[in-house]
């Protein structure tokens, strides 16, 4: 996966999904998810799209053996769960890594109140990014080493919780070596091997809060490097 390539929904369309998700003609419900909680699980008949309010929501998916793989990380202003326009049961679960406050629309709705307000191709539009990035992912699995990815995995978690500088974002969510292994597709001892590798390097920095700093300049110009 290349996250540092990962393209936002534009502005304009982030703001009009709030809108839109906030109608009165809208029947939509504000749900609570508390940290560890799921706001859906894998196997439900679940025919919701969801807004992140505020919080954090990931999305994973379990492996036969029960492992876990860590698809994405959703944070205020996102929507999650949009595959249940294709019907059938959920393939992953939805969990808040804190206490979480979502919107929950009804897809027949939230199609409904798109039409109305012209944005199933701006939808159309969002639902193609998001495919790209899964296409990106899968290719990076088999071209780029996983040293790389999961320095291109830290830049876009600093992007998305960093707190505090801009340039040396502070990531204040504990995101265990566990999910990060599942994000990257190694193993948990291989991503301690690579973040220690990145902290002795000055690239990355545990407080002693336990946050994890990104020197994002640094580390996107050592990814540079090691890609030439």
């Amino acid at each position: 996966m290349n996250p540092s390539s990962h393209v936002s929904a534009p502005a304009g369309f982030r703001a009009r999904m709030h809108g839109v998700l906030y109608k009165d003609s809208v029947r939509a419900s504000t749900v609570t998810v508390d940290r560890n909680q799921n706001a859906y699980s894998c196997g439900d008949q679940d025919r919701n799209v969801y807004y992140v309010e505020s919080g954090q929501i990931k999305t994973v998916m379990f492996s036969r053996s029960g492992k876990e793989c860590l698809l994405r990380i959703y944070t205020p202003g996102d929507l999650f769960g949009e595959l249940c326009s294709l019907g059938g049961v959920r393939a992953e679960s939805a969990t808040a890594m804190r206490d979480s406050i979502v919107r929950r629309v009804p897809y027949g709705q939230f199609l409904t109140a798109l039409t109305e307000e012209g944005l199933v191709d701006a939808f159309i539009n969002h639902l193609t990014r998001r495919l790209a990035e899964q296409q990106q992912s899968i290719t990076h699995l088999v071209t780029v080493d996983s040293e790389q990815r999961l320095g291109e995995i830290l830049l876009d978690l600093a992007r998305k919780l960093g707190k505090g500088d801009r340039q040396r974002p502070r990531i204040e969510e504990r995101i265990t070596h566990e999910e990060l292994s599942g994000m990257v597709g190694t193993t948990r001892s291989r991503v301690g091997h690579f973040l220690k590798h990145f902290r002795d390097v000055g690239l990355v920095e545990v407080t002693a809060e336990s946050h994890l700093v990104v020197d994002q300049r640094r580390l996107a110009a050592y990814l540079e490097t090691r890609s030439a």
